[in-house]
């Protein structure tokens, strides 16, 4: 039968009639548990249980009666009290002291965790624990890299301080963001009382993201060099360190198991930070959601600021304004003041017409000035229109063609000459003119939405662009250098 599937008896006592007497108790033997007494006799359960006022007329029997009922619960052990038996009736009376089993440590313990997180979620954004689990995977790197020389119980102490801080990672900031997200906590930010706290919210936070972007580039860039097969003989001396701790109940435990379980912890981890080929990883969802965090929280203040702004009277702003112009020494510093308060009174606005140029590499201050000519801004303007001839302007336009033609056919000629056997390596380019990075980068942008990577350029070409991310180059141009994958464009037959 699956152990999921198993019935918890081990709880019955949350839930019995009893529970009271059941759980002060137990929670008495958790707390001796946590001072290391293991045995408790009744006599000293009983004067604990009578210190407390609901339970003054408690009576021995009962005690005895419910401790039994506990022992059938398996949440105790009763183990029979030989040492002050001083005749044989009272050691046939068969005196026991009881010990609390691990399940109702774990169920007591998490009783108490539960009993102090209340009705909302706590869990905090700690930048520490992003330090420390990148501290940990460059120890399991380092120690990969010297062939695991060391004993197996160092490399077990580095697994558990990597999981421990990925864990306290995982549920702290999961635990947080729910504490943001919920009702009550919505609420409140829709309050003016939230202004006080407006500004801790936002370092908070922000201080959090910056952490974040500087040691999680770091924790990717391990964790994809420490893929899951160069894992495997990490795992196999983890495996040695468990194999040497003498346990009866692993005796049915196989290798196996214990290395598909090392494997499935490390693919967790890797998922969380680097994603997989079916889901976005747990740390981008995690920087979008803290930077929803911070827009949510502007907005509610912005809402908040108008709010108090619509009330406010502008009274005494006026006169202070009238006093600051009354004040004024002419008229001249009368405009300055004005042009500070109220902005520039006359505008002047910027327009370019569209289409100027069918060259797509072309920056704007390349082009000659247009003059335009402004038209009054009056519902009763009309423009003036005389009848006037048709020109063809043939000449021009053959002219512009033949221009246009020359222009694509010598960035054709120079594009040739980095082709090399039928194919452009990035890796291989020395410095090009700028409008050279620009066709190659638009080639590999149109290549991107092509399932074959093959697009047909401007010039007429047929290329398939090969991009290779992890080789990163730079590509260096007359107005600067790019940093960028390496990618190789092959030049095919036109079709």
């Amino acid at each position: 039968m699956d152990v999921t599937m198993k019935k918890i008896i081990e709880a019955s006592y949350l839930t019995a009639d009893s529970a009271a007497h059941y759980r002060t108790i137990l929670r008495y033997f958790y707390h001796q548990h946590e001072r290391m007494r293991d045995y408790i006799s009744p006599e000293e359960l009983l004067d604990y249980l009578r210190s407390i006022p609901v339970f003054l007329d408690y009576q021995e029997e009962q005690l005895h009666q419910q401790l039994a009922q506990l022992v059938k619960w398996n949440n105790l052990i009763a183990r029979q009290d030989m040492t002050n038996a001083k005749t044989i009736e009272e050691y046939k009376k068969k005196r026991f002291r009881y010990q609390c089993t691990p399940y109702t440590v774990e169920i007591e313990r998490m009783l108490v965790q539960l009993e102090k997180i209340g009705d909302t979620f706590q869990g905090s954004l700690e930048r520490s624990q992003f330090d420390r689990l990148l501290q940990a995977l460059t120890s399991l790197q380092t120690e990969i890299e010297h062939e695991l020389k060391k004993p197996a119980e160092e490399y077990m102490r580095i697994w558990e301080d990597v999981f421990r801080y990925f864990q306290s990672i995982r549920t702290s900031t999961a635990d947080y963001i729910a504490y943001i997200n919920s009702e009550q906590t919505d609420q409140r930010m829709q309050t003016e009382a939230f202004l006080v706290y407006k500004n801790q919210f936002t370092t908070y936070l922000r201080d959090f993201i910056v952490s974040l972007q500087k040691t999680s580039l770091q924790i990717q860039q391990l964790l994809t060099e420490l893929a899951t097969v160069k894992m495997q003989r990490y795992f196999q001396r983890l495996i040695d360190h468990r194999m040497a701790i003498p346990r009866l109940e692993d005796v049915s435990t196989s290798k196996e198991d214990w290395l598909l379980e090392y494997t499935e912890y490390w693919d967790s981890l890797r998922q969380w930070f680097l994603g997989s080929t079916h889901h976005q990883s747990e740390l981008d969802v995690l920087q979008w959601q803290t930077n929803e965090m911070i827009r949510r929280m502007t907005r509610y203040v912005q809402r908040i600021g108008e709010r108090q702004q619509h009330f406010r009277s502008r009274k005494k702003d006026y006169l202070q304004l009238a006093k600051w112009f009354g004040e004024s020494k002419n008229l001249s510093e009368a405009h300055k003041l004005s042009s500070v308060v109220f902005g520039s009174m006359t505008i002047k606005h910027l327009q370019l017409e569209e289409g100027t140029t069918e060259n797509l590499h072309v920056d704007p201050w390349d082009e000659t000035p247009t003059e335009l000519t402004i038209k009054p801004r009056t519902t009763r303007y009309r423009e003036k229109t005389k009848p006037g001839s048709f020109q063809a302007n043939d000449e021009k336009k053959r002219e512009q063609r033949k221009k246009y033609l020359e222009e694509r056919d010598q960035e054709k000629r120079i594009i040739e000459k980095y082709v090399t056997q039928g194919t452009i390596d990035l890796s291989s380019l020395s410095t090009v003119e700028p409008f050279v990075r620009k066709v190659l980068l638009g080639w590999i942008g149109k290549s991107m939405a092509s399932k074959d990577r093959t697009v047909k350029t401007d010039y007429g070409f047929h290329v398939k662009v090969k991009l290779k991310q992890e080789q990163m180059i730079t590509l260096k141009a007359e107005d600067g250098d790019l940093t960028m994958p390496n990618a190789t464009i092959v030049f095919e037959e036109t079709r």
